[in-house]
């Protein structure tokens, strides 16, 4: 059953382009599956995304032509037969076996010798293989690759993409005493403030999730709300705001918060998310690009909308649903968040823009060429004292990049821009 449902989700990601969360969560309710199958089929579909570009050199090796379309589903059992045998700790018999009995409950019958022959093949033969392939490079697109090294170097470029290649940490943030939380949950306190469990079960069985102590967010997300320094009693409008990491980080500073989401759904998320966690913020649904407040406003936060590739590590899905295209037309929306944005906060207001992308297009790129305009805004530079210990986040501009391979002896971050800019 678990594989089952992981077939039909892989196929809905790279088939129909649904998102893995979407999907997932959409399989589960149509089938009850115990906890350690449903975490199975987690690993087993994350797992066979983040290496599906090796997985398809080895099944390519064991094949005298390429599978016709018609062998999709074919095509689907053998990723995930491939991902059990060298990928995860499943037994070899149970890889070949299940995969066989998975065809023929998906009809994939006539099918069943050839998904038996290459994955026994593969078993004798594949760990020499595997020793041989270029991961980072196989597992990344090659838009992105080309893409980082660009912007990166080669060396940075590879070092993103085998952080890519490992299962991301959960981070939590606190909204105070990250000292005794850290002790509770026998976590790590990281130097940016935020505690990191690399084993833990149900987000919601974690002490101190009821009591509303913490909330979940990556490190990296957690950086650029530091950056408007004392926010106790100001003014500030957060753009695009749900699922509301960043929202809660502005009340539990003591911000007078406005969170901006043109969907009434994932505001309902965040109101729900900041119940829990006993913040209170006025929640507007409505385009962020058209929205302004009644009097101007101390600062503002750009959450932008993007192509989420600094995230790959925690969404592997993300490499399989996004192309050039998505970064091309992303640049509109940025754009006209950052005019909205500096429209909304008053003279020597701040306004930080956000965005979890490494594309140097969605970050910037867009901020060289919007302070370039005619905009009323000019650079904050972040100083190195603002980030004391984390250096290496600094760019020449005096703008925040983190990369996934920072931190790589704790287990990485994801790859976040952040870029303050002040009213003039």
């Amino acid at each position: 059953m678990p594989r089952l449902l992981a077939a039909n989700v892989l196929e809905d990601i790279l088939y129909r382009k649904q998102t893995f969360e979407r999907s997932f969560s959409l399989q589960l309710h149509q089938r009850l599956l115990n906890t350690r199958d449903k975490s199975f089929a987690f690993n087993l579909i994350l797992t066979t995304l983040r290496r599906l570009g090796q997985i398809d050199e080895l099944i390519g090796r064991c094949l005298n032509r390429p599978l016709p379309r018609k062998a999709a589903g074919a095509r689907t059992i053998l990723r995930l037969g491939v991902a059990q045998l060298f990928f995860l700790d499943v037994p070899p018999h149970a890889a070949v076996n299940t995969s066989v009995e998975l065809a023929n409950k998906r009809k994939q019958g006539p099918y069943n010798k050839l998904i038996n022959a290459v994955l026994r093949r593969l078993n004798r033969e594949g760990k020499t293989l595997v020793g041989e392939q270029d991961s980072a490079k196989l597992n990344t697109a090659e838009w992105l690759w080309e893409s980082w090294a660009a912007a990166f170097g080669h060396q940075i470029c590879r070092k993103i993409a085998e952080a890519h290649l490992c299962q991301a940490p959960l981070d939590l943030t606190v909204k105070n005493n990250a000292t005794t939380w850290t002790q509770k949950l026998s976590g790590q306190l990281l130097n940016t403030g935020s505690i990191r469990l690399f084993k833990y079960g149900d987000v919601k069985t974690l002490f101190g999730y009821e009591e509303g102590a913490w909330w979940v967010q990556d490190t990296a997300a957690a950086l650029p709300v530091k950056l408007l320094g004392d926010i106790n009693g100001l003014r500030i409008a957060d753009l695009c705001a749900a699922p509301g990491g960043k929202t809660a980080q502005l009340a539990a500073g003591g911000a007078e918060v406005i969170a901006i989401d043109r969907s009434a759904d994932r505001l309902n998320t965040l109101k729900q998310n900041l119940t829990r966690l006993n913040l209170t913020v006025e929640t507007v649904v409505a385009d962020a690009i058209l929205w302004r407040p009644k009097r101007l406003l101390d600062a503002v936060l750009i959450d932008a909308p993007c192509t989420a590739t600094g995230t790959i590590r925690r969404h592997p899905d993300i490499q399989y649903l996004k192309n050039p295209d998505h970064v091309t037309s992303g640049l509109v929306v940025q754009k006209a968040l950052l005019q909205a944005a500096s429209e909304m906060v008053k003279p020597g207001g701040v306004v930080l823009y956000a965005t979890c992308s490494l594309q140097p297009e969605e970050g910037p790129s867009i901020i060289k060429a919007f302070i370039g305009s005619e905009a009323a805004v000019s650079r904050y530079p972040i100083s190195a004292s603002e980030l004391a210990g984390m250096e290496e986040f600094l760019t020449s501009d005096g703008d925040l990049r983190t990369l996934p391979c920072f931190l790589a002896e704790h287990g990485g971050m994801d790859g976040f821009y952040a870029a303050r800019l002040v009213h003039d």
